[in-house]
């Protein structure tokens, strides 16, 4: 079959626990990878398709060219043919600054900057201007970041304390420095007085000084007599002095000193917009750039549309296909302005595809790493339907997914395992829906969910009173304790600034697990990341008698050729970069010194190969007992202590994050999307846990789209109607079996869940 060229052969592939795999992926076609978690998709996926086309690539261009472009190594196979240039849509944060937004990453800014710098009225110039990055554009105040540090006159005074008995927290204002000192026995004010009894009069002199027009003075005194000092009040001295100035030239007074007795606060001059107040007078139909940057995109097409100028047509032209395209992605509800590191990981996976979707090329491979994630089951038609029209522009879809909505959209589907870590890395099987369903495989497309026929009745609630964070209309809220909660709802209805904003302000001793990354590196392993490694090592020295430093590779027992790193990158200046087994160590990370003690027969790198579920049986200490069971209770006992964080699937990132957190009794869970990367069959091992934390009397909340979680929970809440502004309400409070009852979106899925 390797001389077919409407398939990719993908021959003897060995990339991480991939066993020497033969793979045919057909093209024009969409193929879903699926499998338990860490059974090998990625590494067939990401490792091996995607970063062999990338490198193929890249050797079209001018060898100086390729030398300033990401160099990628050949993936572990013996043979990869007929691959196609390569789009990938990953759940990587994306990269960027503070000042990133949904406009800048979707190029749309520009032109509407050109737009304003064309018809706006009254006209202002070049396009630039218009910018909060340029010296005309930016605003004066806040150059050009939307908010200024103020004094809180809060934080800097103690208002129920006298200036003698310390009032002023601030230390350079207080005494016994000089301007403390003179402050308090100047003249000017009852240094015996708590400030709370201070008359108007005088408190706005201390605070803000004189009135316009006025002086006022205070004595000073010193060794060789008096003298009066002009006073002009506590804020705008600390403007003066700590505000205005470069803090770095200061010698007893650190920047963050200064910023504990300030807050951030929407700069008055531009309104938060970053612009300068002339930009602010150019105008679109009665909408400035900052107005139009704010709108909801839904409203923003109707702007765009309205627009009258043949020049300014043919600009709102150029710009409508990009903000339909976030629109027809269920994202309608964000605008322009939006910060990119505010979005969730749905959210901006979605904004990643968007990005990539305005292309008319076809006879292109489009990588999508779970899709579905963070979406409705409302919202995943619309996904599918975006993925049977690349499909039918030409193009070849390989879809890592585990929701069975997509799953069954495939035309392929390819299943990894039959299990996880050194159990996968197989093709469990390989054809059409049909066939699976037949195959003994890990995947029923029949899956049907099962409704919690009996939950737990809750005595006590967590209250949320008038929440209106960011879309919340004025929420009220009893959240029980002490159950399983699932709040669910559309992307964007408000379910994380109900949860991350006002329940989290009224209990913050909660233990949030949000979809963030853990900060993984080729040097974190499990057993460090679990707070064990120092425990192992301590074993090793007391036993052998030798330093703890000799049982660290990032210490003295490190190979001193590869020093720790186990691979040798050698310098093949514009060729392909090429990764090596160190010989001297033979990849361990070790040095030969290190290598020679053993504790009951075993060295540190045949510790660290143990699997979680074998740990158990070597190492007896409880401090590690009790951490590896969490592991184990999350369901990840088939990795190894020396595994490396940065190798885990996302699925297993999340798993780690909530194993840290386990084994405490009392307390409050909130966990985002807990399901992200997961397999049906991983989720309900997922959901024991959290049934176990329950019955060990600990409150958890989830933010959940998974029908699987929402019908086994105690509790429901659901967000809506819609997103952005059409969202922000309380749809449904009850019982997962009141809910099959409900209007609701999330119980039409439901309904048609239990039907399968």
């Amino acid at each position: 079959m390797a001389d077919k060229r409407d398939e990719i052969i993908l021959r003897g592939l060995r990339e991480n626990n991939l066993k020497n795999i033969d793979l045919n992926i057909p093209k024009e076609k969409i193929n879903v990878f699926t499998g338990l978690s860490g059974s090998g998709k990625s590494s067939v996926v990401f490792d091996t398709l995607a970063t062999e086309s990338r490198r193929q690539m890249t050797l079209n261009y001018p060898l100086y060219i390729r030398h300033l472009m990401p160099r990628y190594e050949r993936p572990h196979a013996d043979l990869m043919q007929h691959l196609s240039p390569v789009v990938v849509v990953e759940q990587k944060p994306i990269r960027g600054n503070s000042r990133s937004t949904v406009g800048t990453y979707m190029d749309i800014d520009p032109l509407i900057r050109l737009l304003f710098s064309r018809i706006g009225s009254p006209p202002i110039g070049s396009a630039t201007e218009f910018s909060r990055e340029s010296s005309f554009g930016n605003c004066p105040v806040c150059n050009g970041f939307g908010e200024i540090v103020v004094p809180d006159i809060t934080k800097i005074i103690d208002h129920t304390k006298s200036l003698r008995d310390s009032a002023v927290r601030f230390k350079p204002l207080a005494p016994p420095g000089w301007q403390g000192r003179w402050i308090v026995d100047g003249g000017l004010f009852d240094a015996d007085l708590p400030i709370k009894d201070f008359t108007e009069d005088k408190y706005n002199l201390l605070v803000y000084g004189p009135p316009e027009g006025k002086q006022a003075f205070g004595t000073y005194y010193y060794k060789d007599g008096t003298t009066e000092i002009e006073w002009d009040g506590i804020i705008p001295r600390f403007i003066r002095l700590y505000i205005n100035r470069d803090l770095t030239k200061l010698k007893r007074t650190s920047q963050e000193d200064v910023l504990a007795m300030t807050t951030h606060t929407t700069c008055p001059t531009c309104e938060g917009s970053g612009l300068n107040p002339k930009v602010l007078e150019c105008k679109i139909n009665g909408l400035n750039i900052a107005q139009y940057d704010h709108l909801e995109l839904t409203e923003l097409l109707g702007e765009l549309a309205k627009i009258q100028d043949p020049v300014g047509t043919s600009i709102a032209q150029q710009a409508f296909p990009n903000v339909k395209q976030l629109v027809d992605l269920g994202l309608g509800y964000l605008s322009l302005a939006r910060k990119m590191g505010t979005l969730s990981g749905g959210e901006a996976q979605r904004v990643k595809i968007a990005r990539h979707l305005g292309s008319s090329l076809n006879n292109i491979t489009y990588i999508f790493d779970e899709p579905s994630a963070g979406l409705h089951p409302e919202e995943i038609d619309m996904l599918t339907h975006m993925l049977k029209n690349l499909r039918d522009n030409h193009n070849t879809v390989v879809v890592i997914e585990h929701n069975l909505a997509v799953i069954k959209t495939a035309d392929e589907i390819i299943e990894m395992g039959p299990g996880a870590g050194v159990s996968g890395g197989e093709v469990v099987y390989q054809g059409t829906q049909a066939g699976l369903k037949k195959a003994s495989a890990i995947t029923d497309l029949n899956h049907k969910v099962t409704i919690n026929k009996n939950p737990r009745k809750a005595e006590n609630g967590f209250s949320i009173k008038d929440a209106a964070a960011n879309n919340l209309k004025n929420v009220s809220v009893e959240i029980p304790k002490n159950v399983l909660v699932s709040v669910c709802g559309v992307s964007g209805s408000g379910k994380s600034s109900l949860l991350f904003g006002g329940f989290m302000e009224n209990y913050p001793e909660t233990i949030a697990v949000s979809q963030g990354s853990i900060g993984t590196s080729s040097r974190s392993t499990l057993a460090t990341y679990m707070g064990i490694m120092d425990d192992i090592r301590s074993i090793l020295a007391k036993e052998t008698g030798q330093p703890v430093g000799l049982f660290s590779f990032n210490s003295t027992g490190a190979c001193p050729v590869c020093e720790g790193k186990g691979v040798t990158t050698p310098d093949v200046a514009f060729a392909d970069p090429v990764t090596v087994t160190c010989e001297a160590c033979r990849g361990t990370r070790y040095s030969d010194e290190a290598l020679s003690h053993r504790h009951l027969g075993k060295n540190i790198v045949e510790i660290l190969e143990l699997s979680i579920d074998e740990t158990n049986q070597y190492l007896k200490m409880p401090k590690i007992v009790k951490k590896v069971d969490t592991l184990k209770d999350v369901g990840l006992g088939y990795l190894t202590l020396g595994q490396t964080t940065s190798s885990l699937s996302g699925g297993e990132v999340q798993r780690l994050k909530l194993a840290s957190h386990l084994k405490k009794e009392g307390q409050i869970y909130l966990l985002d999307e807990p399901s992200l990367g997961l397999h049906t069959k991983d989720n309900a091992h997922l959901l024991d846990v959290f049934q176990g934390l329950v019955d060990k009397g600990n409150s958890v909340i989830l933010i959940e789209h998974n029908l699987n979680f929402i019908a086994a929970s105690d509790w429901v809440i659901e967000m809506g109607p819609g997103g952005g502004k059409k969202g922000g309400e309380v749809l449904f409070e009850g019982t997962p079996v009141s809910m099959l009852q409900s209007g609701t979106l999330t119980a039409k899925w439901l309904r048609k869940g239990v039907k399968g």
